[in-house]
Parts: C-alpha cells; sequence; structure tokens
C-alpha cells in the first residue's frame, strides 16, 4: 500500500463528507455533483492504485 493511493482514498472521502454536508445545507445540485465526481475519482484513483 503506497502513501499516495492512503492520501487519495483520504481526500476522496474527506470530500464524501463534504458532499454530504452540502446535501444538508441545501447548497445548489451541481455544486454537489461536481463534488460527488471528485470525491468517487479520487476513491476510484486510490483503490486501482494499491
Amino acid at each position: 500500500m503506497s502513501g499516495s493511493s492512503v492520501i487519495l482514498i483520504a481526500v476522496g472521502l474527506f470530500l464524501g463528507g463534504g458532499v454530504y454536508s452540502f446535501l444538508k445545507q441545501g447548497v445548489s445540485k451541481s455544486v454537489v455533483a461536481v463534488l460527488a465526481i471528485g470525491a468517487v475519482l479520487c476513491v476510484a484513483a486510490g483503490l486501482m492504485s494499491l
């Protein structure tokens, strides 16, 4: 397990928490969608580089 994969997964989970928080606050759906896409890409890249 390399350090970069751990960092990517951690950033993806952090962004996922931001998605949840923004949904609870009622932020625009387009902003939430962009944040969610970034979270999924970070987690996927981290898992693929394990």
